[in-house]
């Protein structure tokens, strides 16, 4: 079919232009197709610009969707640098400072490697001479691993449609709600569409295309609580994104510590109800400015409530200052985000019609697993 430039005629329409359209978009353009992105608002909004901006292998389950997560990382560095944008390749440190953390990360670290991870443990030493930002006293050791980088992703979010246009002729229509698909025909912005392809990437929006496939796929909504300091002064640099040892209870990938994850998840169960009750982990990642990001927490639900908790915030900073340490700890910006997350599968895809595929629900991982979902999607369409 082909066309495109100033045309209605298009080989792919993808919906939404968060991480996971975009990396749909640039799959099918740069195998030669014609590609037009609908995004229902004027500029992406939902989850892909309300997160951390890690691309963080180290989080994702052994098999299948860690190997997905490390193609990721890869094209996402070939992207990012022929798009001369900016990322911090700073790799990750899991900072602990309990035994039975360290019994944890200790297990991973012996068992990681033969998963397919790139990981070791770093004695308090070794952690501290690779970041400037762990507190030392009572640190018993960290998991270090080379695999993860950090974007800023309002800025990158923003940034790559500007790319995928000028690379690849990608076309996008901003503002533009995509009211129904019946192939070849496509219905947005009240103009007809005619298409060979549709990829539906809308997030957490179950309810405008196809809801009663949404509604029987098993997925829900996920609300967490975010924040984000000043930039840094005098150019201050995180160095390797952190996570607390209260991660380990949170990310799949720690699956495979059998022997010592149980104690530990007891434990904090136990002894710290309030983070088990709002699933508090800790991650703090760095923006191109200099800011620090810091969360975050996980509220499980189709109603996401809209206000925010003061005790939540109040939960994560207490912790992150257990751990962390910056020129300037105060709070310049406080949001929530929402993603769409499946209790059970790392994604959901579903082929609503013929040539017509929903991809969503990547739980907290779809800037990690985007350009891979997006390859292995694509090949499926046999695009």
């Amino acid at each position: 079919m082909s066309t495109g430039a100033g045309g209605k005629n298009f080989d792919v329409a993808i919906v939404g232009a968060g991480i996971l359209g975009l990396a749909h978009a640039y799959w099918a353009a740069s195998r030669g197709h014609s590609v037009i992105v609908f995004e229902r608002s004027p500029q992406s909004r939902g989850a892909s610009v309300r997160n951390f901006g890690m691309i963080w292998p180290i989080g994702q389950r052994a098999g299948e969707t860690h190997q997905m997560a490390l193609r990721s990382s890869q094209i996402w560095t070939e992207v990012l640098k022929d798009a001369q944008l900016p990322y911090h390749p700073t790799g990750s440190l899991h900072v602990v400072y309990q035994p039975d953390e360290a019994e944890v990360a200790r297990e991973f670290c012996a068992r990681g490697p033969a998963h397919g991870y790139s990981c070791r443990w770093l004695a308090p030493r070794e952690v501290l001479d690779k970041s400037d930002a762990v507190i030392a006293a009572g640190l018993i050791g960290a998991i270090w691993s080379e695999t993860e980088l950090t974007v800023d992703p309002r800025r990158i979010i923003a940034e790559l449609p500007r790319y995928l246009s000028a690379k690849f002729g990608v076309q996008f229509r901003f503002a533009t709600a995509v009211q129904s698909i019946q192939l070849p025909n496509i219905v947005a912005g009240g103009e007809t569409w005619t298409v060979a392809h549709a990829i539906v990437c809308g997030g957490d929006d179950f309810e405008t295309l196809y809801p009663q496939l949404l509604a029987g796929s098993g997925i829900t909504r996920c609300k967490l609580q975010m924040m984000r300091t000043p930039p840094q002064p005098h150019g201050w640099q995180l160095g390797p994104a952190l996570a607390a040892g209260l991660t380990l209870r949170f990310y799949p990938a720690f699956e495979i510590c059998t022997e010592s994850l149980p104690r530990y998840q007891a434990r904090v169960a136990r002894e710290m109800p309030d983070y088990e009750r709002w699933a508090i982990h800790l991650l703090v990642s760095q923006t191109a400015d200099g800011a620090l990001t810091i969360g975050d927490s996980h509220e499980y639900g189709l109603a996401v409530e809209v206000f925010n908790k003061d005790e939540i915030d109040r939960l994560i900073l207490e912790h992150a200052r257990t751990f962390l340490r910056a020129p300037d700890l105060s709070i310049a910006e406080r949001w929530y985000g929402v993603y769409a997350k499946h209790p059970e599968a790392a994604f959901v895809s579903i082929d609503a019609a013929p040539q017509v595929k929903i991809v969503t629900a990547p739980g907290g991982s779809g800037m990690t697993l985007s350009f891979g979902l997006a390859e292995k999607m694509i090949h499926e369409m046999g695009l």
